[in-house]
């Protein structure tokens, strides 16, 4: 092992100057993200304006196809008011059906016994 404890890494250039080209190549790297991110934002922006134009333009589609719906809705609910008043016309149909049999087998009934 060598007596001296810190390894001499000098490249003919002092301190400071080291120091000052490691900065400069800091420096140019953090110019180099920063170019990136300009880049990065610039297809953001672009991104959201078209997502907002899409918006704008789909709009007026949603606004009819909600209208569209709300139109349907409004039949289907004149539809389930139509079988409501179906289903009781031939409930009351059906019992008035029972009836009718109950007094032809009791006129039957009654006319074999005259007979």
């Amino acid at each position: 092992m060598s007596e001296e404890p810190t390894q001499n890494i000098s490249d003919g250039r002092s301190f400071e100057e080291r120091v000052l080209a490691r900065l400069d190549s800091i420096d140019s790297r953090l110019d180099s993200v920063d170019t990136r991110l300009d880049s990065v934002d610039a297809r953001l922006l672009a991104l959201e304006s078209q997502a907002e134009r899409r918006a704008l333009e789909t709009k007026p589609i949603w606004e009819r196809a909600l209208a569209e719906i709300m139109e349907v809705k409004r039949g289907l609910e004149n539809v389930e008011r139509k079988i409501d008043v179906l289903s009781r016309d031939i409930v009351q149909v059906r019992a008035d059906q029972v009836r009718v049999d109950d007094r032809l087998t009791r006129l039957e009934s009654e006319s074999l016994q005259k007979s």
